[in-house]
């Protein structure tokens, strides 16, 4: 097919982007294109952008695919109003044999020009960026400037880190060699021998409906870039913002003269569970997987066909063991803990505080004061209800709210949630998050600490000492993972043993932050997602391992 866009305008338009990208993940400082602002895109952007959104709903959403067999919907924002969009709903059958013919010109054009190709994509999303916030707010339930945010440039950066890797890794091996082995006094052994990255297969992301961009597009992105293609599966209540994802997609691959089968929108109807039928077809070679552990695991036993990136559950502590800061290790830990309403996978839940207390720049603090004081700090900062509704959102589904409800009752309560309305949105479902406080030295096998309790809600845990928290996060890191650790200690012994536990047991570690940096956020070209060394992920956002094994090298040796 006619490309309407080349490689060579790609190159000049991308390949600067591309560099820059290559050269923030050696060097981890901050970098991003993507900017944070809303004002950046422009001053018609915001109402360009809310304008678009309200267009596509009520729609059906066609993205002329193969194998379409009817529509699929259904979507209601967790702030009340129905979206209305019909998706397609695909035939496996019709649709994966169509999405493997395009692979094969996919691979031939090589790491750079699928790399410019991805970037094309997420600079067209970049410019839609006000649209996205929108699908992501009324998908996840987001609050608009995090949806914006996380939604937007994060998920952007996120997308193009993973490309960055991708190009890299499969450009580590030359394209071609000349190979000569002398041989003395008779001619050498002359060989020319040329180096291939070939795909795996089709790749398939299931979206999850928290982040549906965040943390879909480092897998998208990464196999798309190693030449696989894409079949992506969204979350049922997270569609929209994928679908957009998949039609542009499919646009610049029209343009690029690639095939537009190469990525594709896969949507089930209310109770059809695809994902594990579309998981185990022999097509799969690749999955991306963020959700809850049972279905992480079960992929990761079931899907033998595939490489299998899981992100599932963890249980995120933070050691408190002493601080000179205390006022503002309260304010970091109180935004921890409400932003979007605790709804992240690398939120706090565990606040492991000795029972006797810590000492501070403020004097020494007993168990009880340290959680009453971070009660106050939560409850200072959520006390006025706009500022509330900017920071927590809207609850995303019926089971965190009754996760929240249900904590009351595991100990006693150190900080009671509170309804909060929103004046915009009065369905949405807002609560401030609960504190409750409960005791290590308990003999308690199934006590909550630990388990993950998704949502807006925290355990104050009561330890013998500093040691004894450190063993404490050493058991639940080893046996139920973690995304991150937090810590705050002014003792330089304690911080090394904090730190050798978080080595061993491969959890990412954030120490004594006080200012605007929060254990839950992390920078894509800088901070690793995860460790894929413990339970939590078996795969970081993003290393090297990411996308190394989205690829095979194949050689061709002809005498010369």
């Amino acid at each position: 097919m006619a490309a309407e866009l080349t490689v060579p305008q790609l190159s000049a338009k991308h390949r600067p982007t591309l560099d820059q990208a290559l050269s923030a993940i050696h060097s981890r400082a901050y970098w991003s294109p993507h900017p944070e602002h809303p004002k950046a895109y422009g001053e018609t952007a915001p109402a360009d952008g809310l304008a678009a959104f309200e267009a596509v709903r009520g729609t059906r959403l066609d993205l002329g695919q193969p194998g379409t067999d009817g529509w699929a919907g259904g979507e209601v924002s967790p702030y009340g109003p129905e979206l209305g969009v019909e998706y397609p709903h695909v035939d496996p059958d019709v649709l994966l044999p169509a999405m493997k013919a395009g692979m094969a010109a996919w691979r031939d054009a090589g790491p750079e020009a699928r790399a410019l190709v991805c970037i094309e994509i997420l600079s067209r999303i970049g410019a839609r960026t006000h649209e996205f916030a929108h699908a992501v707010m009324h998908t996840s339930g987001q609050a608009f400037m995090m949806a914006f945010q996380a939604g937007g440039p994060h998920a952007q950066d996120r997308g193009l880190e993973a490309v960055a890797y991708a190009y890299e890794e499969q450009t580590r091996v030359p394209g071609q060699a000349d190979w000569s082995k002398p041989q003395g006094k008779r001619d050498p052994l002359d060989l020319g021998k040329t180096f291939t990255a070939v795909p795996r297969g089709i790749s398939l992301m299931i979206g999850c409906n928290t982040f549906p961009t965040w943390n879909g597009y480092p897998g998208l992105f990464a196999s798309l870039a190693t030449g696989n293609a894409v079949l992506v599966k969204p979350h049922p209540r997270a569609v929209l913002p994928l679908a957009l994802t998949v039609q542009v997609a499919r646009e610049v691959l029209t343009e690029t003269g690639f095939d537009p089968n190469l990525v594709a929108l896969a949507v089930e109807r209310p109770g059809e569970g695809i994902a594990k039928t579309l998981a185990l077809r022999p097509e799969i070679k690749l999955i991306d997987y963020t959700g809850s552990t049972e279905f992480g695991d079960w992929l990761e036993a079931n899907a033998r066909q595939a490489q299998v990136y899981t992100e599932k559950a963890g249980v995120n502590t933070v050691v408190v063991d002493s601080t000179d800061d205390y006022k503002g290790m309260l304010a970091n830990l109180a935004f921890s803990l409400s932003l979007y309403s605790g709804q992240m996978c690398t939120t706090p839940q565990n606040l492991l505080i000795p029972r006797d207390g810590i000492a501070t720049d403020a004097g020494h603090k007993t168990y009880d004061e340290v959680v009453a004081d971070l009660a106050a700090s939560v409850g200072g900062l959520l006390g006025d209800d706009a500022r509330a509704n900017a920071l927590l959102g809207a609850l995303v589904n019926p089971d965190v709210k009754a996760r929240l409800e249900a904590a009351a009752g595991l100990g006693e309560v150190a900080l009671a949630s509170r309804e909060v309305v929103n004046p915009e949105f009065p369905d949405a479902v807002v609560r401030t998050p609960v504190m409750v406080k409960l005791d290590a030295s308990k003999p308690d096998p199934e006590a909550a600490y630990l388990s993950e309790c998704f949502g807006p809600v925290s355990f104050a845990v009561a330890v013998d000492s500093t040691a004894d928290a450190l063993e404490l996060l050493r058991r639940t890191v080893r046996e139920k993972g973690a995304m991150t650790v937090g810590a705050y200690t002014t003792s330089a012994d304690t911080e090394r043993a904090i730190e050798e536990v978080c080595l061993e047991e491969s959890a990412q570690l954030s120490l004594n932050l006080t200012g605007g940096v929060y254990v839950n956020q992390t920078a894509a070209f800088s901070d690793f997602h995860g460790s894929g060394g413990n339970p939590a992920a078996n795969a970081a956002l993003c290393d090297g391992a990411f996308v190394s094994n989205r690829f095979r090298v194949v050689e061709v040796r002809r005498q010369a």
